[in-house]
């Protein structure tokens, strides 16, 4: 990837409706350019596709939303992974180099709910420790919500 497909997918994810016209122009280079650009990255995988981004808030209005820091004992990141994996109430899964081992990202309907979601995260084998925060409001994003 050289700069000119940094900056077309620079460009398009500020706005994806674009017209290749519009980018072409923007970038200094031809819309047969543009558009060839755009198939290869989509062919490569390096573009898997084109998505409204809802504002965040809006999106998780009803939802309680928040971050959870685990601490893993020994071998058992791959097992503990798994296992955060089959909960529907977990939307992604880092793996991190610092004080935590992993950083789970958590929503649930309720309080209530996402209290019972913190208790069967925690008694997964091979958690020794973990730490909580509630997201309480997103400025900016530009991850798509598929």
């Amino acid at each position: 990837m050289d700069s000119l497909d940094e900056n077309l997918i620079k460009l398009l994810r500020h706005d994806a409706r674009r017209s290749i016209s519009d980018l072409a122009g923007d970038l200094g280079v031809s819309r047969a350019t543009v558009r060839a650009r755009m198939e290869r990255l989509e062919r490569s995988g390096d573009i898997i596709g084109y998505t409204v981004i809802l504002r965040t808030d809006a999106a998780d209005q009803q939802s309680i939303r928040g971050i959870m820091m685990i601490d893993i004992e020994g071998h058992a990141a791959d097992r503990v992974v798994r296992a955060l994996g089959g909960l529907a109430e977990v939307s992604a899964i880092h793996t991190t180099n610092g004080r935590w081992d992993l950083v789970a990202e958590l929503s649930a309907a309720t309080l209530s709910d996402f209290d019972a979601v913190l208790r069967r995260i925690r008694l997964i084998p091979g958690i020794t420790g973990s730490e909580t925060n509630l997201l309480l409001a997103t400025p900016r994003s530009t991850r798509a919500r598929l």
